[in-house]
């Protein structure tokens, strides 16, 4: 056999420690391992975003279904409902074991339930209960599903209806409205109707009065002429001067002197006998 110095031994422990200490070191080392568990402690403080933050930094380093399922989990609890139902959704089309399967349907269940997606819930549940037959809060949540599925078809059947009965009550009022526009429109017509002939008829016996008026002047106007012609021409007025008046004045002033001479003249000659009474 070969022996081994002194020195040999020490360079062998040496080198046999160090490749122990290296082998634990990457045996502890798990950074995506770590920020799963970090995210679990502060899910289970109920700080639910932060616990997000921690599951998606522990995905970017190694994506895991664990890390997946907990991340959908977190969404959930802050009412993020529709990121978690992708987050499940891709998960249930994995392939994984049955019961892994069971949970992620379950919790897709869920995630459809809050957001009022009952015929998906249903149907989620009914997986669930497929790859989980003893899993009693599938079973539970199904029926559970299917009665909300159920109050919801029938309050869309009475929705439906109502509003089937409201645009029926719509389209007979809007008949009765435009009936009423019809009616009130050949009302208004009459009306018009009315009053042209009522402007016609006060057209024509403007019109008559007129023809009357025209008659009444023609008749008067032949009166004026036949009184023109029945009496004759007026004597036009003969117009003297001042100088003519006064010589006219004088002239006769002359002959009155010379005929009051002449009467006196006849009084002198003339002889008046008294008779007396004895």
């Amino acid at each position: 056999m070969k022996r081994f110095s002194i020195i040999n031994i020490m360079i062998l422990n040496i080198t046999i420690i160090a490749l122990v200490m290296s082998a634990g070191y990457e045996l502890k080392a798990d950074p995506a391992g770590d920020l799963v568990r970090e995210g679990n402690r502060l899910y289970h403080e109920k700080k639910y975003n932060e616990a997000e933050v921690s599951y998606r930094k522990a995905l970017e380093l190694s994506p895991t279904e664990e890390a997946s399922f907990n991340l959908g989990d977190a969404l959930y609890k802050q009412g993020k409902f529709e990121e978690s139902e992708k987050i499940f959704q891709t998960l249930s089309a994995q392939g994984a074991d049955k019961t892994e399967l069971a949970d992620s349907y379950h919790n897709l269940g869920n995630s459809y339930l809050q957001s009022k997606k009952y015929k998906e819930g249903l149907e989620a549940f009914k997986n669930s209960v497929l790859n989980n037959p003893n899993d009693p809060d599938a079973k539970y949540n199904y029926e559970y599903a299917r009665r909300l599925l159920q109050q919801q078809q029938e309050q869309k059947k009475k929705d439906d209806q109502k509003k089937d009965d409201k645009n029926k009550d719509q389209d007979k009022k809007d008949q009765k409205q435009d009936q009423g526009k019809k009616d009130q429109d050949k009302k208004d017509q009459s009306k018009k109707d009315d009053q042209k002939k009522q402007d016609q008829g006060k057209k024509d016996d403007q019109k008559k009065d007129g023809e009357k008026k025209d008659q009444q002047q023609q008749q008067d106007q032949g009166a004026k002429d036949q009184d023109k012609q029945e009496k004759g021409p007026k004597p036009q007025e003969q117009k003297i001067s001042k100088e003519d008046a006064e010589r006219m004045l004088k002239a006769l002033q002359k002959e009155e002197q010379k005929l009051q001479k002449k009467l006196k003249k006849k009084q002198k000659s003339v002889k008046t006998n008294i008779e007396k009474k004895w």
